[in-house]
């Protein structure tokens, strides 16, 4: 494997913090590296260091020669006066490219290539920078967010666009789906050290766990020989000889060990107190659409669209950019009006709006003086309490962290902070709108948590598939121009029964176009694809169909509790718990059941 960028012993600090000290790795050809972790860690600064934009203090970085690097920003600066097809070459482009670059940036939901940069949203500037590195083929792909603003659509074509060839790349993404498929070695930044994992995310996982549990037991026996050591140095003369100096410096060493801090979070954090009455919301055959009616120009997001929302429903809404995701949270929180029909919204819900344009501090605020200018605490219920400084640290803002200032902190920490001032109003309705963008994987993985144990009711925008398939049991497709499908299960259940309906189709298709030829084959065709159950098949369907009615008549028994006024917060709470497994469990023997049904069929 030839050799592209060779790090040794790189160390980086601002003022009394450091960032890393004495790291070192290396990437070779074809390798795809994810680069994992914490927010305000230094993912960006070190990328920025790779690309010759910021200084380091000490060590070195190698890349071989004459070799072609392309670096993609997280936030790429344009000249607001030239077009998209200028940036995008970088006024380096040749003619016979323009036809790639149509294709790339057609792919990216970017069309008009004349438009100014200086018009286009911070995402579609973005997706032109993506485009630009792209088109240039490095060598080398450095790639800091690449999925931030791309919607499903985008990522998927993505993903398998880097999947191709012999690419070679280091990137920072929290996006798990896009880490598990592209990448083939983990690099984690953690505690000022980088540790390398030779494996996709899940590899990384198993791994990780295994080097925390091993960092465990040897702080543990460390702590154990501390003891013995400290009761040495404490009867031990001032006067000593070699010997004891030797053993007094090794308990400094092992005094090291013994004190490091492991981050180990000892509770899930669980609100019993959160009330939300049988009525949540209903939309009562809305429309919205943009632009004049009936043109060419219009844009329409709602027609006729009717939903009952469930108590403790947690729904997950996706679709590609510009088909009216935001604009719909919008109008259920009455900040945009509809077009015809409305929306019925319980007394008793109490909304927590985490939106994507909701990132304003005093930059001269303290962390802590964020969140207590709201309240000083959370009630938890059953005699519990949550107090500010609690939630940040459950969110992985340390003491010292939660007394700077919020101009210190870096962008993932702004949003980390966003969503503690949301929560700290103990809503008992979340709608999250891109909860997930710029967050680490660590704070991604606290929120799940959250999120699958509140007790209230969720919405989710989000193109973050892992996150999704974490938190919702429903979810809502927009698909664009009014049309929506409503499917009960998670993102990856949704992909699954899409390519069963594509293959389906497809197979239609092909005894459609069969028949048109020969009406003989198209029987032949038919009577050899079908076949009847066998035994043991058929002992399944019964068995589905007694298990099914069994999960109903729960369901329904859990439904009529919780709405029945007379139940424990103790019981409300296992029951909000048990209510999605149920409904997984349901989705599942159904599909089952579906497919053997059409066998017999």
């Amino acid at each position: 494997m030839v050799p592209y960028l060779d790090v040794q012993h790189l160390s980086k600090s601002f003022g009394a913090l450091t960032l890393f000290r004495d790291i070192s790795f290396s990437i070779g050809e074809g390798q795809r590296v994810g680069l994992i972790a914490k927010n305000g860690t230094g993912k960006s600064t070190l990328l920025s260091i790779l690309s010759g934009k910021e200084s380091y203090d000490s060590g070195s970085i190698v890349f071989r020669r004459d070799l072609k690097v392309g670096m993609l920003e997280q936030s790429p600066v344009f000249d607001p006066d030239e077009s998209v097809l200028d940036a995008c070459f970088n006024h380096q482009g040749e003619e016979e490219k323009v036809l790639k670059a149509k294709q790339v940036l057609t792919q990216l939901k970017i069309r008009d290539l004349s438009q100014r940069m200086g018009e286009l949203s911070g995402g579609q500037q973005k997706r032109v920078a993506l485009a630009n590195v792209l088109l240039t083929e490095p060598d080398l792909l450095i790639l800091d967010e690449p999925t931030n603003h791309l919607d499903l659509e985008m990522i998927e074509w993505l993903e398998g666009y880097l999947g191709r060839g012999n690419r070679t790349l280091l990137m920072v993404t929290h996006d798990r789906f896009f880490l598990d498929r592209v990448c083939s070695v983990i690099l984690e930044l953690d505690d000022q050290t980088i540790y390398t994992y030779r494996g996709n995310y899940a590899y990384y996982l198993e791994k990780r766990q295994e080097r925390i549990d091993n960092r465990r037991a040897e702080v543990a026996r460390a702590n154990n020989l501390y003891r013995t050591e400290l009761e040495w140095m404490r009867r031990m003369p001032q006067a000593r000889g070699h010997k004891a100096r030797y053993r007094e410096e090794a308990f400094y060493e092992l005094e090291k060990v013994a004190k490091q801090r492991l981050e180990e979070r000892q509770l899930r954090l669980k609100a019993s107190n959160v009330y939300i009455g049988s009525k949540i919301f209903e939309c009562q055959y809305i429309s919205k659409s943009f632009g004049e009616k009936g043109s060419d120009s219009e844009v329409v997001i709602l027609k006729d669209f009717y939903y009952n929302f469930s108590r403790f429903e947690k729904m997950g809404i996706v679709g590609n950019n510009g088909t009216g995701k935001s604009t719909f949270i919008k109008m259920l929180l009455g900040q945009v009006p509809v077009d015809d029909g409305r929306i019925v919204i319980g007394e008793t819900v109490k909304f927590g709006y985490f939106s994507q344009e909701g990132l304003q501090f005093d930059e001269q605020e303290k962390v802590i003086d964020v969140i207590t200018k709201i309240a000083d605490y959370v009630d938890l219920g059953s005699g519990k309490k949550l107090s500010a400084s609690q939630l940040l640290q459950y969110f992985l803002f340390t003491p010292e962290q939660q007394y700077n200032y919020v101009y210190k902190l870096s962008g993932g920490e702004r949003r980390k902070l966003y969503l503690c001032t949301v929560l700290m109003r103990n809503p008992n309705f979340l709608v999250l709108d891109e909860p997930t963008n710029d967050l680490d994987i660590v704070t991604l993985q606290i929120l799940e948590e959250y999120l699958q144990d509140f007790p209230g009711c969720v919405i989710v925008v989000s193109h973050d598939r892992y996150f999704m398939d974490k938190v919702v049991d429903h979810l809502l497709v927009f698909k664009g121009q009014g049309e929506i499908k409503d499917f009960p299960g998670n993102y990856t259940q949704y992909r699954e029964w899409e390519k069963m309906e594509t293959s389906k189709t497809s197979t239609s298709s092909t005894t459609s176009n069969t028949s048109t030829t020969s009406p003989t084959s198209k029987a032949n065709y038919r009577h050899e694809d079908r076949r009847k159950l066998s035994y043991k098949e058929k002992r399944e369907m019964e068995q589905l169909e007694k298990d099914i009615a069994a999960l109903e008549a729960e369901k329904a028994q859990i439904e009529e509790a919780l709405c029945g006024g007379t139940t424990s917060v103790d019981e409300i709470t296992a029951m909000s718990k048990r209510l999605p497994l149920l409904n997984d469990e349901l989705d599942e023997k159904s599909m089952r059941w579906l497919e053997l049904s059409e066998i017999e069929g």
